[in-house]
């Protein structure tokens, strides 16, 4: 199913999209010739990413706002009507993630990632999902990772969290069948962007925690979600050896894989629990 044509009167709603992937994904959807609301926290990145997004002749708005608030996230939908704009697509792309383990966690950073990693995906897709059905045409994108795969001893959270949006996107999938309306999950494995930097990981402790081989720039899997998502796929994992690492993480014995992440994550080899 094609993502809904562009006009002046719609836009994709892409959060997170001050940097990373979520700034190439609204990138790529103005070169598409799709209005874009920009949603992050900075609203100074997004007045920047704007601008160069009116520059090369697209149309870009933008919207402040702190997802793991409730209410900021409540107020969204009508925020996007006050500009004009009906959203055809939303982009679930803001996340975060904590690196150590369990036992040393600080209780009000975790309960914040899974407010914007899993209850924000839920709060803005049961907002924005009703209109797109009634209007029978729409598309949404939640970006989960290659860690929804498999157990992750030292980011545990995080990639519980993404293991929900990945099952929440499947059984989204399956609601919206039929109604015009469709749903994909993006699950990028490691890409360079400021995401490492902002869980605790030093440069030095990415390139060796993970193959080179598995590295994709931000702009490739921004090309791939976005191309996913206009050719009907349900799940977008870009890069060869992410793909394969995802089918791998299924077959492989939790009784051995746990052990091996727990020994070999960075998040762990300081912590003595390991």
């Amino acid at each position: 199913m094609a993502l809904p044509a562009p006009a002046p009167d719609r836009t994709a709603v892409v959060t997170g999209a001050s940097s990373g992937i979520g700034a190439e994904i609204a990138r790529d959807l103005a070169r598409r010739g799709h209005r874009v609301t920009l949603v992050a926290r900075s609203a100074d990145k997004l007045a920047a990413l704007a601008d160069e997004i009116t520059s090369d002749g697209g149309r870009a708005d933008v919207l402040a706002a702190d997802l793991v608030d409730r209410p900021a996230r409540a107020e969204l939908l009508d925020r996007v009507a006050a500009l004009g704009a009906t959203p055809e697509i939303l982009i679930n792309n803001a996340g975060l993630s904590t690196l150590g383990p369990v036992a040393r966690a600080d209780a009000e950073t975790e309960m914040a990632m899974v407010e914007l990693d899993v209850v924000a995906v839920v709060d803005l897709c049961t907002r924005f999902v009703p209109g797109m059905v009634e209007r029978g045409r729409g598309a949404i994108l939640n970006v989960a990772s290659l860690a929804a795969f498999q157990p992750l001893p030292g980011q545990a959270a995080y990639a519980a969290g993404k293991a929900f949006v990945l099952s929440y996107t499947h059984s989204l999938v399956g609601e919206l069948r039929g109604t015009g309306v469709s749903a994909a999950a993006l699950c990028p494995g490691p890409v360079k962007t400021a995401f490492g930097a902002t869980a605790g990981f030093t440069e030095e402790q990415e390139d060796k925690s993970v193959p080179s081989i598995m590295w994709v720039s931000a702009e490739e899997v921004a090309r791939a979600a976005v191309a996913g998502l206009d050719k009907g796929r349900v799940v977008v994992i870009p890069g060869v050896a992410n793909r394969v690492t995802a089918q791998l993480s299924y077959l492989a014995p939790r009784s051995l894989l746990v052990p091996f992440i727990a020994k070999t994550h960075p998040g762990l080899s300081d912590a003595g629990l390991g």
